[in-house]
């Protein structure tokens, strides 16, 4: 038997994810969680072969659960917003498989079966776009205090929360627009995020 532990803050999603799961002879859910601390905690405490996350928990983000509990178990993001910049920071994080919630319940058993093996599966349609759109042009700074910036941190702030002076803030914003081609760093915020680069 494959065990697998589902990790969804819609009980929804989750509980269909759960019931479809278990219609497979060789498939059992180990375990249910609602956010990412959860999951960590059940996946050491239950070491299930194959963990479904969702991309966006409320305390935090699929991919920083799959960085936590790799090598315990293999990992599939599972989401409804994928991006390309998702896609290539999950795959980065060791990720085994990234699919969209609109998947069959026949993909979904073959996906697990698959990653628990040790293939890959990526979303066809997702894979295209991210190779289409290509890597992100940001530096790991740029990309920190374009965070900050969207989230809608004033210069001030952002400087105190990344150890920088207001003035280097303003030159990684100012870099981080021109690179995305924007007219200010709030229209560079809204395209690194259209592309899930930050």
């Amino acid at each position: 038997m494959i065990s697998v532990l589902l990790a969804d803050d819609e009980h929804l999603i989750r509980g269909a994810m759960a019931a479809l799961l278990s219609l497979e002879d060789d498939l059992t859910v180990a375990g249910q969680a609602a956010t990412g601390a959860e999951a960590i905690r059940m996946a050491r405490a239950l070491k299930p072969d194959v963990a479904l996350l969702d991309l966006q928990l409320p305390d935090t983000d699929g991919v920083a659960v799959a960085e936590q509990i790799h090598p315990i178990c293999r990992t599939v993001i599972v989401t409804s917003h994928g991006l390309p910049g998702h896609l290539k920071r999950a795959l980065s994080a060791g990720v085994r498989g990234f699919l969209s919630k609109t998947v069959s319940a026949d993909i979904l058993a073959t996906v697990v079966r698959t990653v628990h093996d040790g293939g890959r599966y990526v979303d066809p349609q997702l894979a295209a776009e991210a190779i289409s759109v290509g890597d992100s042009p940001l530096t790991a700074r740029e990309s920190e205090v374009l965070s900050l910036a969207a989230a809608g941190a004033p210069i001030d702030e952002i400087a105190r929360r990344a150890s920088l002076s207001p003035g280097t803030v303003r030159n990684y914003l100012s870099s981080a627009a021109g690179k995305l081609n924007a007219a200010n760093r709030h229209e560079a915020a809204r395209i690194a995020q259209g592309f899930g680069w930050i």
